[in-house]
C-alpha cells in the first residue's frame, strides 16, 4: 500500500513523463500545447484524461451548472458525433447527466481503458499509448468545430 504522499508523487511523475513525451508534438494549429492540461478555451467544456488504479480514460466533459444548458451543449456535440468518430477512428460512450466523483451533474463523451494501474510503472507505456493518439485526435476535432461552441 502506498502512502498519500507516495501516491501523489507517482501520479505527478506519470503526468510529467506524459508531458515530456508529448512536448514535441504541436497542436493541430501548429502551436505548442500543454497536452496533459489541455485548455479548450470554452467555459465549462473540458478534455479530461485520467490515469487511476484500475483504469485510464479520456473524454470531453461538460460541467455547466444549468442542466438545460448542459443538455443543449451535449446535443451540439451529438450533431458533430460523426466528425468526432471519423477523427478518433472509434466510437466512444455518450453519457448525459451523470454524477462525477464530487456529486456534480456532468455530461461526457469518453472511452475507458481497463485494466491498467498508474501506480505500476510497467503500465505507463500502455496508458500513454492509449492517451496520446486520442488527445491528438480530440485536438484536431476541436480545431475544426470549436467556433460552434464559443457562444454557449
Amino acid at each position: 500500500m502506498y502512502s498519500r504522499a507516495e501516491t501523489a508523487k507517482i501520479r505527478k511523475d506519470f503526468w510529467t513523463a506524459f508531458g515530456l513525451y508529448m512536448k514535441p508534438i504541436p497542436s493541430a494549429e501548429g502551436y505548442r500545447t500543454n497536452w496533459q492540461n489541455y485548455k479548450t478555451g470554452v467555459k465549462n467544456i473540458f478534455f479530461r484524461m485520467k490515469a487511476e488504479r484500475g483504469f485510464a480514460s479520456i473524454g470531453i466533459e461538460l460541467n455547466h451548472k444549468d442542466e438545460e444548458l448542459q443538455e443543449l451543449v451535449f446535443g451540439q456535440f451529438v450533431e458533430f458525433r460523426k466528425l468526432l468518430e471519423i477523427e478518433l477512428e472509434e466510437s466512444w460512450d455518450w453519457e448525459l447527466h451523470q454524477f462525477d466523483e464530487s456529486g456534480a451533474i456532468i455530461s461526457r463523451v469518453q472511452i475507458v481503458l481497463q485494466p491498467v494501474n498508474v501506480m505500476d510503472k510497467n503500465d505507463w507505456p500502455k496508458i500513454i499509448s492509449f492517451l496520446k493518439p486520442r488527445i491528438i485526435a480530440l485536438d484536431a476535432f476541436w480545431s475544426n468545430i470549436k467556433p460552434a461552441f464559443e457562444d454557449f
